[in-house]
Parts: structure tokens; C-alpha cells; sequence
């Protein structure tokens, strides 16, 4: 069993993922819906993965290892808005042998502002709904240093600049 603990420094390391909020993801204001939060999320930890040699279909089709969603919590701290570039930021918090947590944070790329953050509680299951405990090599994997630290969801001519400009 992997616990988090104050000396292991790869539960520390934030993966970063780029995204833009488009027109469909907001309300008539303009304003994002608060589903599309959990989107994101899942964006985040599925780019966390794969930035440590994975993928949640590798783990459900070679593995018949199953990450369900047992728990969630957003906390919104302030509106994002149609085209906004937002950084959905992941970590681990806790993992377990047959579970683990996900924190998050949303950050508006325009003025560096956290607009939301959260949590995410997944128990491992098999293809019939049984909790089981991780395969061989995936808590390994998940406690790893990232091969990437940064996603961009966006196509490369559209990256978010590395510095932002102050206002």
C-alpha cells in the first residue's frame, strides 16, 4: 500500500493540462456551467496518467481494471468565461491499494486567479463492478515521476504563453 506522506515528493508534483472553455461549456451569461468543472477534472487526471506511461484504457482493457468515480467535490471561487484559457491542475492525495484521490485546481491563465478547486475519490473495480486492488505496477506508475509536466489540449499554434504579461 502507497499512503501519501510528507516526505513523498511525487504526490507534490502538480500536472498541468491547458484548456480553452468553449461557447457550448457556458449559459446564456456567457458563464461556464458548473458541470463542466467535473470535465475538466477528469481532463486533468486522465493527462496525469498518461504523463506517467498510461492510459485508463490500458488499465480496463489489458488489465480489467476499472478507476470508478466514488466521490466528488468542486468548490467555485469565482466565474470562467467563453474563451478563457484555464489550467486544470492534478495531483495525487492520497493512494491506496485499492483506491486513490485526486485533488485539483482551476486557474484562469489570464490573471493567474484560482477559480475553483476539488477533489475526486475513485476505487478500483473489475469489469463487473467488484473493488480489487490496483494490477501489478499501476501504483508504481501513479507515484512516478511525470515523463510531461504540462498538457495542452489546444492545437499547437494556439499555447497559452509561458510568462504572463503583467496587467
Amino acid at each position: 500500500m502507497t499512503n501519501l506522506n510528507e516526505e513523498d515528493a511525487s504526490f507534490e508534483e502538480w500536472h498541468e493540462t491547458l484548456v480553452r472553455v468553449r461557447y457550448s461549456e457556458t449559459d446564456k451569461m456567457g458563464v461556464v456551467y458548473h458541470a463542466n468543472y467535473l470535465i475538466w477534472f477528469e481532463i486533468g487526471r486522465t493527462e496525469f496518467c498518461r504523463a506517467r506511461g498510461f492510459s485508463y484504457r490500458d488499465m480496463e482493457e489489458n488489465e480489467d481494471a476499472w478507476l470508478v468515480v466514488a466521490e466528488s467535490y468542486c468548490r467555485y471561487k469565482a466565474p470562467a468565461y467563453y474563451d478563457d484559457e484555464l489550467l486544470v491542475r492534478t495531483h495525487i492525495t492520497e493512494l491506496r491499494r485499492r483506491s486513490l484521490r485526486f485533488g485539483y485546481e482551476i486557474v484562469r491563465i489570464s490573471d493567474g486567479k484560482i477559480i475553483a478547486e476539488g477533489e475526486t475519490g475513485h476505487v478500483v473495480t473489475d469489469g463487473k463492478g467488484r473493488v480489487r486492488s490496483f494490477p501489478t505496477g499501476y501504483t508504481q506508475l501513479l507515484a512516478a515521476v511525470p515523463e510531461s509536466s504540462i498538457h495542452y489540449t489546444q492545437p499547437p499554434g494556439e499555447r497559452v504563453p509561458e510568462e504572463i504579461p503583467p496587467e
